[in-house]
This record gives C-alpha cells, sequence and structure tokens, in this order.
C-alpha cells in the first residue's frame, strides 16, 4: 500500500471518494505513454475528468477548429460509398411508427426485466459486503439500465455532431452524401433515447467525464480523419458492442426493437468509417502519422476498455457505504460489462486492422493486455446489418 493510500484511508468514506475521483483522474491521464497522443488528449482530459465540463448543468461550448472541404466538380470517386448510400437512404426509418411507443413499460415489473439477474450477479455482491433485498434488486437492475441508457443518449449527441463536421470536412464527394444520411440517422438516435428515458423510465443521468472526454476531444480536433478514426471506429464501436449486449439481455419489448433499429444503423456508420478510412491511412499518409493514429488507437481502446465505470450509480447508491476502489472492482466484474467489454472488442479489433492500424509494431501491445484473439474477426465492410443482428439472436 502506497503512503497516498494509506493517508486516503484516514478520511471519512465520503471524502476519500473525492480524493479518490483526482487521483484516479490524474492517473488515467499518466497511463497516455505516447507523448503525441497525451497532446491530443489532455486539454479534454483536463476538462473532462478534473473540470467535469459535462456535469455543470449547462451548455457546453466546444471550439471546433477543422476546415469545410468543398467540392465544386461534384465526382462520383467512391462507388462502394456510393453503395452505402443508397442502402442508407432505404434504411430510413421514422420512430413515431416503426416503434411500438404504446408498450407500457414498468422497469420495477420482475416479470419482463430490463436486465436479468445475470449481467449483476447478486450474489458476487454480497461478498462485497452489499445485500439487497428484492424490490432494491430491481431498483439497482433500473439505475444500471437508466446510466447505460443515458450514455448511449449522451454518445449519439456527441455522435450527430461529429457527424455533421465528417460530413463537411471529408474530401470525397460520395463520403458527404452518406454523411448527410448519417446526421439523419444520430438525430433520430438521439429522439428515440431521450423519449424512452423520458417517458417510459423517467431518469436521466449525467454524461460520464470518460466518454466526455472523448466526445471533446473528438469535436475539437482540426483534422478530419481523426473524427472519423474516434468517432467512426472507435465510439460506434463502442456502441455497437453496449447495445447489442443490452439487446441481447433485455426482456423489455420497446427496447428490444428500439436497440434492433439503432444497430443496424450503426453498422452502416461503422461500415462508413472503414470505406472512409482504408485507403486514407494506407497511401495517403505518412508512416509517421500513420503510427501516431495506431498509437491514438490502442490508447483509447485501453482507456475505454477500463474506465466506465458508472460511477454516477455509485454515487446515488453506495458513496458512503463502500469505496470508489471497491466499487470498480465490482463494475468490472458484473458479468453483463464483461460481456459488454467482449463484444465491444470483438467488433473494434478487427476494423483496426481492416484500415491498417494494427502492424506488427503495435500487435505486441495488444497481445500484452489481451486483445489480440479479436485480431481475425470479421471487418465492418464484410459484415451487413442483418447479419450482426441474426448473430445476436442466435447467442441470446
Amino acid at each position: 500500500m502506497t503512503i497516498t493510500s494509506r493517508l486516503t484511508d484516514l478520511l471519512p468514506l465520503r471524502m476519500r471518494s473525492q480524493v479518490d475521483s483526482t487521483i484516479e483522474a490524474i492517473s488515467t491521464l499518466a497511463e497516455i505513454r505516447d507523448p503525441k497522443v497525451m497532446s491530443s488528449l489532455a486539454p479534454a482530459g483536463v476538462r473532462g475528468l478534473l473540470l467535469q465540463r459535462g456535469k455543470q448543468g449547462e451548455p457546453t461550448k466546444i471550439q471546433a477548429t477543422h476546415q469545410a472541404h468543398f467540392d465544386w466538380t461534384y465526382p462520383n470517386d467512391q462507388p462502394e460509398m456510393a453503395e452505402l448510400y443508397r442502402r442508407a437512404k432505404q434504411g430510413q426509418w421514422d420512430s413515431d411508427t416503426a416503434l411500438p411507443w404504446h408498450t407500457d413499460v414498468d422497469p420495477l415489473n420482475p416479470e419482463v426485466p430490463l436486465i436479468p439477474d445475470s449481467f449483476i450477479d447478486f450474489d458476487r455482491l454480497e461478498t462485497y459486503g452489499i445485500r439487497l433485498d428484492a424490490p432494491s434488486k430491481m431498483k439497482l437492475r433500473f439505475s444500471i439500465v437508466s446510466w447505460m441508457l443515458s450514455q448511449f443518449l449522451h454518445g449519439e449527441q456527441g455522435a450527430l455532431f461529429a457527424a455533421a463536421q465528417v460530413t463537411e470536412a471529408v474530401q470525397f464527394f460520395d463520403g458527404k452524401l452518406y454523411g448527410a444520411t448519417q446526421v439523419m440517422d444520430e438525430g433520430r438516435h438521439v429522439e428515440v433515447f431521450s423519449r424512452y428515458l423520458d417517458d417510459k423510465l423517467g431518469r436521466l443521468y449525467q454524461i460520464n467525464d470518460n466518454l466526455y472526454v472523448i466526445i471533446d476531444a473528438l469535436m475539437s480536433d482540426s483534422r478530419w480523419d481523426m473524427k472519423f478514426l474516434g468517432m467512426q471506429i472507435m465510439v460506434e464501436g463502442l456502441a455497437l458492442g453496449a447495445f447489442g449486449t443490452l439487446y441481447r439481455q433485455t426482456s423489455e419489448p420497446l427496447l428490444k426493437a428500439l436497440l434492433k433499429n439503432v444497430i443496424q444503423d450503426e453498422a452502416r456508420h461503422v461500415h462508413y468509417g472503414v470505406l472512409a478510412l482504408r485507403e486514407h491511412i494506407k497511401k495517403e499518409i505518412s508512416e509517421r502519422e500513420r503510427q501516431e493514429r495506431e498509437d491514438w488507437a490502442f490508447e483509447v481502446a485501453i482507456l475505454m476498455r477500463n474506465r466506465f465505470m458508472a460511477y454516477e450509480v455509485y454515487e446515488e447508491w453506495f458513496e458512503g457505504t463502500v469505496s470508489r476502489a471497491t466499487w470498480r472492482e465490482i463494475v468490472t466484474g458484473l458479468p453483463g460489462m464483461r460481456e459488454f467489454r467482449q463484444v465491444m472488442f470483438s467488433r473494434l479489433v478487427p476494423n483496426l486492422r481492416e484500415i491498417g492500424l494494427l502492424s506488427p509494431r503495435i500487435l505486441p501491445h495488444y497481445e500484452k493486455v489481451g486483445l489480440l484473439k479479436y485480431m481475425h474477426g470479421a471487418a465492418a465492410d464484410r459484415l451487413t446489418a442483418e447479419q450482426l443482428v441474426a448473430d445476436l439472436d442466435s447467442a441470446a
């Protein structure tokens, strides 16, 4: 045990949580080893982790610095992208008529659980001294799902703005046409998650600090391909993993239908990122720039894996009862969160391979953290939305 830990343990539990929060924020930034990645993420890290700009109760202003790319010749320069655009137009859906909003949702109904007991494993919670009666177990599951859906909503707002920026900045015209459909998709996703949280659950959690950092960093980065890499490959890959996990486990019919439609849209979005970046990274940038993006993707992947700890639920339920360090152990070990991490990386790593960001140089790092096993999965350009949903249904 370090001297800092011994001194912290002398504090009251609530004060200890505040100190732990600051120490964890600093240690999160300190984990970033590459100086260029640090310079890219550190300003957003300070704003999100230390200043908690996403939790001030007021709109956040993030300075955007990208260049809009106009092409007055309107070329048909990307046949695969043009085909994706055609499919995206056909795949549009009206949230008012496509989803059964008339469904009566009772988040505390044990007959139609939002998530099963197995998502949390309450027997394991008891080993940490957390013993809950049946109604409290239902309420905790309700809180966990509300927290997840709130983060989905916040992430979709970030994706909406990033998609608009990318549509301006992308340097091939068929990509701009497709990007316009993604802006529509993301607006619809904000609508349906907001409506479900407001009308059916009556809950909304603040944005997770780590998610804020990623959104802040992407919105303020001037490089169009970094916006693609961060949003289309990393964040949308994260979303597919989370959506797929909840889709497979929930028994609530409206939520299941909502997630199915959103997953089909998100599959196109990741496909878009692969098409946009594959040739660009392999042929249009220098090896030094490629390595910088390779390092950035690895660092962000590890941060995403390790840092979504649902502290907002902890503060509501357990602050003053167990320490934040104990809560981290609990969340890391939740069966549902373990499945989420597995699904997320099974989608993410093959896409990084496909766009040229898994060179022999970086592979030992992925192997060291146990992610190389996902190396040979199907990338997004080889996986249809229908197949994604079918795979989730067969695993249910």
